[in-house]
């Protein structure tokens, strides 16, 4: 019993961290590959501020992981978990078909 409690509160705080419009784009556009800060800016067309006090939620959270490079600062899915749930939104909310 113990071990379904820890599962759910694992699961209630993944949905919590996706459940902002902004958290919620940045992985949608991680589920696709790495992507830098400057990047995410520009897909998200918000100011660097904005995109990382998501990117620290997420990070927080576990489901991104930063790698550096020189001054640049890359992020990516830390699981596969994130993308398969990114693959269903997209199949639920965005396919056109």
């Amino acid at each position: 019993m113990q071990r379904m409690m820890d599962n759910a509160q694992r699961a209630s705080n993944f949905l919590k961290a996706i459940s902002h419009e902004g958290r919620l784009m940045i992985m949608c556009h991680l589920a696709s590959g790495e992507k830098s800060v400057t990047e995410l800016e520009e897909l998200l067309s918000a100011r660097q501020a904005a995109v990382s006090q998501q990117l620290s939620r997420l990070r927080y959270e576990g489901l991104v992981i930063p790698r550096r490079e020189g001054k640049a600062i890359y992020y990516s899915l830390a699981d596969d978990r994130p993308k398969q749930i990114m693959e269903v939104v997209y199949d639920l909310f965005c396919r056109t078909d």
